[in-house]
């Protein structure tokens, strides 16, 4: 045989073994479940995985469901044949099925079942379609959350009673210094000094501890929204009047340009503690100028908080409400910074279905946006940004 013949041989060979993958790539485009899972060796890899996984019909049918599902959701048969619901009667699932009639994208959901064990598990979703786009069925993946769920309630137990039972050998420490400081008529006293030194540091240790259980009750839910409708000029003008002594210190103005007679339906107590932080971080490490203004579109309602100082770097905008991240490490620790009050706005935040973000540039300030959505808030006008 000549060269000639072998390669043309190698070349018709490619064409058919590339015929033959596209063939089944179409396959799996199109939606042929049945296929899919009929294949020799595909039922035994699924039957390997850890994962749930459930193929549906265009009618919302199953067409397979793989062991790790049925142990999931403790199956004694094989429900193939049955809806999501006759199946495992449970509707964020089926919920999730009818959504993908609708969906071209990947989508997914977090539910707990409904038994004694507290199980948690973690699904993700994805349409099969022709390619006319007429919906074929669905591919379902269940994940068990249950163990990380359980880790993760473990860790904020722990950071929580933690930091509860350091709180009395803290305020001890706490009274005692400032006896022997009252004691110490020298200011200048290396005594003096120490003392000094050591309340800074119990106040920021106090400061940390305070922020930590803040957050903790936030996390898991513990404390509930006292919702109400809300004047948000006043709750504003109270946050600037409780922060007004530390900006004449640091020489920075203070502008509340938000309209009179806007309200929010939200709890006031944590909305002012978010509208606090932004406010006080504002006056350190800003520069000249804190202003907060409002303003509603696209069925939003937005309240920003500016300032005029050195910015934050581009890159690290999307970090900035994670916890205890700095942008400069040495310079908030040197002004009693905690590293979470932006983690704590933003929970509070989303406690009120908004979202927090950040817009800023070096040297450009900082913009804060805290926005919510239209259906939780009444306004008596308007709100216009100035």
């Amino acid at each position: 045989m000549t060269g000639w013949s072998v390669a043309i041989l190698l070349l018709l060979g490619l064409i058919g073994l590339h015929l033959g993958w596209r063939r089944r790539y179409r396959s799996l485009a199109l939606g042929q479940a049945a296929s899919l899972t009929s294949a020799p060796g595909m039922t035994d890899l699924f039957a390997d995985m850890s994962e749930g996984v459930l193929i549906t019909n265009q009618k919302g049918i199953i067409e397979f469901a793989n062991p790790a599902f049925c142990r999931l959701f403790e199956l004694a048969d094989d429900p193939k044949g049955q809806t999501v619901m006759e199946a495992i009667r449970i509707h964020q699932a089926n919920e999730l099925v009818e959504q993908l009639k609708e969906e071209n994208s990947v989508v997914q959901g977090e539910f707990m079942l409904p038994d004694l064990h507290q199980r948690f598990l973690q699904v993700n979703g994805v349409a099969i379609r022709e390619k006319q786009g007429r919906h074929r069925g669905a591919i379902l993946v269940f994940h068990d959350l249950t163990r990380l769920k359980r880790l993760e309630n473990l860790r904020q137990e722990f950071v929580a009673n933690v930091s509860h039972e350091l709180r009395t050998p803290l305020s001890i420490i706490k009274g005692y210094v400032e006896t022997l400081l009252d004691a110490e008529p020298d200011v200048g006293s290396l005594s003096h000094r120490f003392l000094k030194k050591i309340e800074n540091h119990s106040d920021r240790l106090t400061y940390l501890i305070e922020d930590i259980l803040t957050l903790s009750h936030l996390e898991t839910g513990d404390t509930g929204l006292d919702q109400r409708e809300v004047n948000i000029h006043q709750l504003v003008e109270a946050v600037l009047d409780g922060l007004r002594e530390m900006a004449d210190k640091k020489k920075v103005q203070l502008k509340n340009s938000v309209p009179e007679n806007l309200t929010l339906f939200a709890d006031s107590q944590r909305l002012f503690q978010a509208l606090n932080n932004l406010v006080e971080n504002g006056i350190k490490y800003g520069g000249q100028r804190v202003c907060v203004s409002a303003s509603q579109a696209d069925g939003e309602l937005d309240l920003c908080v500016a300032d005029d100082g050195p910015g934050i770097p581009a890159e690290v905008c999307d970090r900035i409400f994670e916890r205890f991240f700095r942008v400069d490490k040495a310079r908030s620790r040197e002004l009693g910074g905690t590293g979470l009050g932006l983690s704590i706005v933003k929970h509070i935040t989303q406690l009120h279905s908004g979202t927090a973000r950040v817009e800023s540039e070096l040297g450009q300030g900082a913009r804060f946006h805290l926005t919510f959505p239209i259906r939780n808030m009444t306004t008596g006008i308007q709100a216009e940004a100035t």
